[in-house]
């Protein structure tokens, strides 16, 4: 993660808009290759991030979308996955759920459900430490399982998720495929096998 700072410049005088609104344009045109990329697909955004070694380099590709469950906790679905690790259809994006509901079940190899009425997927979801304390688990992420998960994400309007028998919310897709294939283009990666 990277961390961004902006400097104080002690500028006085008549020139000091002139200087600020020049410097301010010569940012916006002109992008900097070190910061990440992103990009918006209906409720998905895609954010590409590449961390260069002087060795080699390696792109970090994710897309997350906000929700809100019929509580009114504030949530996130994301998923990632690194040109560093193994890519489909050998290993699929990691998807991960915050949300803060601190009622749901936590522990490892949680029961869950993906999907909607005419379309579900099993799988087992593990709760994990989050920065600033917000409840998260993580998709356990076999090839198979995370497949058949984002084929469904792909298929479905919303995607409702339950942990054991608990609803924990409905997430609208609006965007995943075209994020999804978003995704594949950065990292490299077919993605016909999810969003042909």
């Amino acid at each position: 993660m990277r961390t961004f700072r902006l400097a104080a410049v002690a500028l006085s005088g008549p020139l000091t808009a002139f200087a600020m609104a020049g410097a301010v344009a010569q940012e916006n045109s002109q992008p900097n290759a070190d910061m990440p990329v992103t990009n918006s697909f209906g409720r998905w955004t895609t954010i590409i991030d590449t961390l260069d070694t002087g060795q080699d380099a390696h792109k970090t590709c994710a897309a997350s979308t906000a929700f809100v469950d019929s509580l009114g906790n504030a949530g996130s679905l994301t998923m990632s996955i690194s040109t560093g690790d193994a890519l489909p259809p050998d290993a699929y994006p990691a998807i991960m759920l915050i949300v803060d509901n601190k009622t749901l079940p936590t522990g490892s190899k949680i029961a869950a459900t993906f999907g909607d009425p005419g379309v579900k997927v099993a799988a087992t979801v593990t709760s994990i430490a989050a920065a600033g304390g917000r409840p998260s688990w993580m998709v356990d992420n076999e090839a198979k399982t995370s497949l058949a998960l984002l084929r469904a994400m792909r298929k479905v309007t919303s995607l409702d998720v339950t942990f054991g028998k608990q609803a924990v919310a409905s997430i609208p897709m609006d965007g995943f495929t075209k994020a999804y294939r978003n995704l594949g283009t950065s990292c490299g990666f077919p993605t016909k096998d999810v969003a042909p």
